[in-house]
């Protein structure tokens, strides 16, 4: 069993995250939590967690530590401290703790955010640190949906590196793509972006390992 460090695990998705990993028989979640407060819904659940925050030391949180799944958010509030400079003190934790694999959750128009109009200082954040990722020699996969839906998940995708188009994808199906690339047989330092589709996720990612 693989130990993998769900940061953002009290939001909407990482919660979809934490829940799958617990059924896995490959991985063990471990919940990221800013608060003591939080812990009880996860011990609750039989799943550990870590008190770490994004906006302070998180080296910490690194101990016996596998794979990541960087899943936090800021809803928009701390879009620089958060999103960016909170995913870069991450990067720099699981690049020195030799972590296998750090799985980004992005957004699309993360690559160009100087082309939108809204959420300019989201995408820039997450383009930031995207490419401090890339840069870090730490093994990743970046993954950028479109907008997120709490519809319930069909467990089919589009995906491609670009898609050149917008579009939504729910975050159970999210949840999916992010846990699958976790897998050791999943390529390493690979970015594709994700909508709703008519692919079976597991179709869906053999077509982009295989481009």
């Amino acid at each position: 069993m693989e130990n993998v460090l769900v940061v953002g695990a009290t939001g909407t998705t990482g919660k979809k995250v934490v829940k799958l990993l617990k059924t896995s028989q490959y991985f063990e979640p471990i919940a990221m939590v800013r608060k003591e407060s939080q812990i009880k819904e996860f011990s609750e659940q039989d799943i550990n967690t870590v008190l770490g925050n994004l906006e302070e030391d998180v080296l910490h949180t690194m101990s016996h530590i596998d794979k990541v799944v960087f899943a936090a958010g800021s809803g928009g509030t701390k879009v620089f401290e958060v999103d960016q400079e909170g995913a870069k003190k991450m990067i720099d934790a699981s690049k020195n703790q030799s972590i296998k694999k750090f799985i980004m959750l992005s957004s699309m128009g993360a690559d160009q955010p100087e082309k939108v109009t809204e959420l300019k200082d989201y995408l820039k954040a997450k383009h930031n640190a995207d490419q401090y990722l890339r840069a870090s020699n730490v093994p990743y996969v970046i993954i950028r949906p479109g907008s997120l839906t709490n519809e319930k998940g069909t467990g089919k995708i589009e995906v491609g590196k670009t898609l050149h188009k917008q579009g939504s994808i729910s975050r159970d199906d999210v949840a999916q793509v992010l846990v699958r690339t976790l897998d050791d047989d999943a390529p390493l330092n690979e970015s594709f972006e994700i909508l709703s589709g008519d692919l079976l996720i597991g179709s869906a990612l053999d077509s982009i390992y295989k481009s």
